[in-house]
Order: structure tokens, then sequence, then C-alpha cells
């Protein structure tokens, strides 16, 4: 899903005015996608995509819009009858910025929603006189990750890139302009591990960076002897050597660096296979 997000269609994130339980189609304007209204519609994520979310309460969401647009996060959470986690989980995720405008304010209201529930069927805002800051793109790319695994705002590696420059580290678009074989420095979040039973103890492993994938081999030795950079990486150096024969490319890793504490907190998760 990071991959197809970034690289082949228009994706757009999850937000409780138009998102279902699945990820559907859409016109560009909230509608579900036809021949005749989109010739390239949009993909919009699902409330699947929320980590730890109810597909039951997901239900109550679409049916509840069915009726009637929401018209405030207040009027959300009485007509879907949302529990306080269920709340937390859409705020942090972004979901609810269709109606409060960010992440920040949305938790502030979803913190009023008790003392504000509906009185006699009309809506009790809370405080509209708050002023709020919007969380910074690396606040939105953090919490991106750790509520649904992915960004449709900046990539991770973008947000260091400047670190990773000082360090003399190539782009993946940089390295698909070479030939030959070359030494060279990458750098990436590490989104797989495999090692096949065939690969005669080669390991395969996938970094992703703002402008693409690099596919990097690990022999069982240097697996074995930088083992905790190898196995608990999410942003990994590569020393190798670079070979490119007729458009197939593979870095063959020499060294390892465990590059990790430049995301702080974000949460990115490999996908391994053996």
């Amino acid at each position: 899903m990071q991959d197809l997000c970034r690289h082949e269609v228009h994706v757009v994130p999850v937000d409780v005015r138009y998102s279902g339980w699945d990820s559907s189609l859409e016109d560009g304007g909230g509608r579900p996608a036809s021949a005749a209204t989109s010739a390239q519609p949009t993909l919009r994520l699902g409330l699947r995509e929320v980590r730890g979310f109810s597909e039951e309460v997901a239900r109550r969401i679409e049916a509840a819009r069915a009726q009637k647009a929401f018209a405030s996060v207040v009027d959300l959470c009485a007509r879907a009858q949302l529990d306080s986690r269920m709340q937390s989980l859409l705020a942090q995720a972004g979901a609810l910025r269709g109606l409060a405008g960010h992440r920040h304010r949305a938790h502030w209201e979803i913190a009023g929603v008790e003392a504000n529930l509906p009185l006699f069927g009309r809506d009790s805002p809370i405080e509209a006189d708050v002023v709020l800051m919007p969380p910074s793109t690396g606040e939105n790319v953090l919490a991106d990750y750790a509520s649904t695994g992915l960004s449709l705002g900046p990539h991770p590696v973008a947000l260091v890139r400047r670190q990773l420059d000082a360090q003399r580290c190539y782009r993946s678009s940089r390295l698909r302009k070479i030939e030959g074989t070359r030494p060279v420095r990458a750098a990436g979040l590490v989104i797989g591990r495999q090692r096949p039973q065939t690969a005669s103890g080669l390991t395969f492993v996938t970094l992703e960076d703002e402008d693409g994938q690099v596919n990097v081999i690990v022999r069982l030795a240097l697996a074995e002897r930088q083992r905790r950079a190898f196995l608990e990486s999410r942003l990994l150096l590569v020393d190798g050597l670079l070979e490119s024969v007729d458009g197939v490319q593979h870095l063959i890793a020499e060294r390892l660096q465990d590059l990790s504490s430049l995301l702080g907190k974000l949460d990115s998760r490999s996908r391994d296979f053996h």
C-alpha cells in the first residue's frame, strides 16, 4: 500500500466524511467513481487502514452518514455512538481533519465530547474561540505511520535528507542512473527482508527513500557479523558495491549502519519473509 500510494494512483487519506470500511474509488469530490463521472478516479483509504479500528463502528459511521452529513465532531460521535477509544483512533489517524481542521484540534474536540453531547436534539460545540496550532509536517508524518503504517505527506526519509547528504548517501534516483559496477553508499527505510530457501544464505533487503526503492543483497557472514543493524534497523545505511546490468540493479552490502535514531518515534514496520 505504501508504494502504491506514492507511485501509481492518486490516493487521499481516511476521512470520516467519505471513508467506508474498505478503500474505495471516488471522483475527487467524495462521491463514488463511475465511468461517467471520472476517467481517472481517486483512491480513498478506508477506515480498515486505521490500526485497531472496529469494522462494526465503521459500519455505524457509514449508516449515520447515509442519513445526513456530519455537522461536527460532536455530531459524529453522538450519531455513530463512538466510545472514547474509537474517537481517539480517528483523531490520531487524521480522519477528523475534515470536521475539526487538524489533528490537534480534533483531539481537543473529542476531549470535550462528553460535556457537549447533544441536548434536546441540538448540537453544542465546544469552545470555538480556542486557538490551537496545527501539527508540524514531521508530527503529521509520525502520526500517520503510528495510525495507519503509511503517510500521504512527505516521505520520512525526506525529513532527514540533510543528515543523509552529510553522510554522502546516494538517493535511489541517482543510483538508477549508474551503469556497470561502482562502490556507493545508500540509506532508506527497511520495508522488507526476504531470505528464500534457495538463496544460499543471502537475504534480499528492500530500502525505500523519497524517490523509490533500492534492492540490497546481504550475505550470511555480514548478517551474522552485524546482526543488530541487520535485524533491528528501521532506517538502514548500506556501504557496498552497486551492480547494474541491463537495467537490473542490486547493491551488494559490505557494511551496515543503523540510523533509526534519526527517525525518532516513527513507527515504520518492515515485511519480513523467510
